[in-house]
């Protein structure tokens, strides 16, 4: 048996590839868009892809599935589970509980594991030739490292009323089946640290059934349902305001992109086009390099792991937007946002051109340190604004902070004031950046970034 995990770590997102080499073919589960990947990998060990395999509809990613179909011409294996509201609207094979899928000598049995989503399925695997018994688990979103799929996304991120309390029922189902397979079965999960789509997802790859079975907290819980149900829905982090439209975009027909896109280098007068059209500019910089010198009205989404989950709380799908980035990011950021469909890069400037182009007009700011605020707020006549997420927030904060989540800070500006010096800051830095460049981009300019933020104030 061939096996191979592709880890995004962009979006905290594990697809994989499983062939039989007897046979010459291999399956991929749960795919990225820039399925290039996938594509190098088969080649590299000489396999044709012809299954492509989903967990569920996802909500974090737009799933590459039709796009490496299209290429290979692979059959398209897909849950055929849940209502109505959640079924495939294109062609594919549908798959029920109890179905199995051959791969040459290897065989995916579907195992229904609703809870996170009402039509999500697990795959184990047997390596026929090796054992008569099942080794692996590609459980999607149902069961990760040390945690388990949130059950309100479809309430938090789609709008779907009323479907939280019953995804944590039938999460609480799914994992007493889960709990009765064999100890040494490998599990496989879909997403790792870093994901919004649990709490307290482990950074090690896979895991065991057995392991899950000691370690994981929601199988800890499972002799009281309802104490279960109130903690699998506690102090889950805020959903991506892109999570509707992968659930849409997922699900629908839709234009498909085979291949990365080239992203052209916008001339200077391409680039105050762009300007006098109102197009959103996002610079990638460091923090520490946008303050030194920015183009008022633009966005700092520095380019991190994290820069494809805050593009997707902040850009409208129907609106086109710029980049400044050095030439030698501009693939991987690419790559980044068509992962999640934002296909409306009008073009790129380098730091050096946005430089040359500007000249004069960029501003410049200087963070704050603690001493800084303490003075500030002995003064008074400050409002002090923490960007970090609600649990985050409640596990401690400076006195008197107003918590207002960075990704919901454009919803809520009316919250801001415009009277008083605002202070921003967050945990460590990173996402009192981007809410400076926001309030900035929005017109205020009584705002200081506390850099340091609550990790330097509670020490």
């Amino acid at each position: 048996m061939f096996f191979e995990q592709v880890y995004d770590k962009s979006l905290a997102q594990a697809s994989y590839v499983i062939g039989c080499q007897a046979g010459g073919v291999a399956a991929v589960i749960d795919p990225k868009r820039d399925v290039d990947t996938y594509l190098e990998i088969a080649k590299n060990n000489n396999l044709k892809i012809t299954h492509i395999l989903e967990t569920h509809i996802h909500a974090d990613f737009l799933c590459g599935s039709r796009e490496l179909a299209a290429l290979t011409g692979a059959e398209l294996y897909l849950s055929d589970m849940g209502d109505k509201d959640w079924k495939y609207e294109f062609p594919h094979n549908k798959l029920r509980h109890g179905d199995h899928v051959k791969l040459g000598n290897l065989n995916f049995e579907v195992l229904h594991t609703p809870g996170h989503t009402p039509e999500s399925i697990s795959f184990l695997l047997t390596d026929k030739p090796a054992s008569q018994e099942p080794v692996m688990l590609f459980t999607g979103d149902f069961v990760f490292v040390g945690d388990v799929g949130r059950p309100d996304l479809l309430e938090q991120a789609a709008g779907l009323k009323g479907t939280q309390e019953i995804g944590a029922a039938q999460m609480f189902d799914s994992l007493n089946q889960f709990q009765k397979l064999q100890d040494f079965i490998q599990v496989w999960p879909g997403h790792g640290a870093g994901s919004a789509c649990g709490k307290s997802l482990g950074a090690v790859p896979l895991s065991t059934v057995g392991y899950e079975k000691i370690r994981n907290w929601a199988l800890q819980l499972l002799d009281d349902r309802a104490n279960f149900q109130k903690e699998l829905l506690a102090d889950q982090p805020e959903p991506p305001r892109y999570f509707a439209m992968m659930k849409k975009l997922n699900k629908i027909d839709r234009e498909l992109f085979t291949e990365v896109p080239q992203i052209q280098n916008l001339s200077r007068e391409s680039f105050q086009n762009a300007k006098s059209e109102g197009l959103k500019i996002i610079d990638v910089r460091t923090p520490e390099a946008f303050s030194g010198g920015f183009l008022e009205g633009s966005l700092n989404i520095p380019n991190t792991n994290n820069f494809s989950t805050w593009m997707g709380w902040y850009m409208d799908y129907e609106e086109y937007f710029v980049l400044i980035a050095e030439e030698a990011e501009v693939t991987d950021l690419t790559r980044k946002l068509m992962r999640i469909g934002l296909d409306n890069i009008k073009g790129f400037i380098t730091p050096g051109q946005l430089a040359d182009f500007e000249g004069g007009n960029l501003a410049k700011y200087s963070p704050i340190d603690k001493k800084e605020v303490k003075e500030k707020l002995k003064k008074g006549n400050v409002q002090v604004i923490d960007v970090r997420g609600a649990s985050e927030f409640k596990q401690g904060h400076i006195d008197g902070a107003e918590n207002i989540f960075v990704g919901k800070l454009d919803q809520h500006l009316d919250q801001v004031s415009k009277e008083k010096e605002v202070i921003i800051h967050c945990q460590s830095g990173g996402r009192a950046a981007i809410a400076y460049s926001l309030l900035r981009a929005e017109g205020f300019r009584n705002v200081v970034n506390y850099a340091g933020g609550w990790e330097d104030w509670s020490n």
